[in-house]
């Protein structure tokens, strides 16, 4: 069972996950994409990654203690990768993943750049939804390593 106690919303408080962050990262991510498995052929590509290097760039937030939510943000040279946004089950519904998001849209902003860019798979259908709300378009669709990606850009003001 996927339950989580987790408080109320409070104004999203991020940090930069560490090394001892990574089994939680692991179990967040797991419970967030677990759903897919019977949906996928193979296990979702978060499920598989090791995020230990990521953790050691800088580039993976977490929140919440319990954490209950991941992000990993990648500056490219002319947009900002939203590479995973997880949310664990417990903690859906709240407004979580869109102050997420609010989040990186703000890091972009910070960086100067003023797209941003993310990828999805097509049978989460949920997230494609989620998206196309926060104003993302799908810009490409192409198989990629067993996986049929939708690829999603979003252009943010200034």
């Amino acid at each position: 069972m996927n339950t989580l106690p987790v408080p109320e919303p409070a104004p999203l408080s991020l940090r930069h996950a560490n090394s001892a962050d990574l089994p939680a990262i692991k179990a967040v991510i797991d419970a967030a994409y677990t759903r897919y498995l019977t949906r996928m052929d193979k296990p979702p590509g978060p499920m598989l990654r090791d995020y230990g290097s990521s953790v050691e760039d800088g580039t993976t937030w977490v929140t919440g203690s319990p954490i209950v939510a991941v992000l990993t943000l990648y500056p490219r040279e002319d947009h900002l990768l939203v590479e995973n946004i997880a949310v664990h089950p417990g903690a859906q519904g709240r407004g979580l993943g869109r102050a997420l998001m609010g989040f990186a849209e703000q890091e972009a902003a910070r960086r100067g750049l003023t797209r941003m860019a993310l990828v999805t798979h097509e049978v989460m259908t949920e997230n494609q939804a989620i998206y196309a709300r926060l104003g993302y378009a799908e810009v490409d669709r192409r198989a990629e390593d067993g996986y049929r990606r939708i690829y999603l850009e979003k252009t943010l003001p200034g």
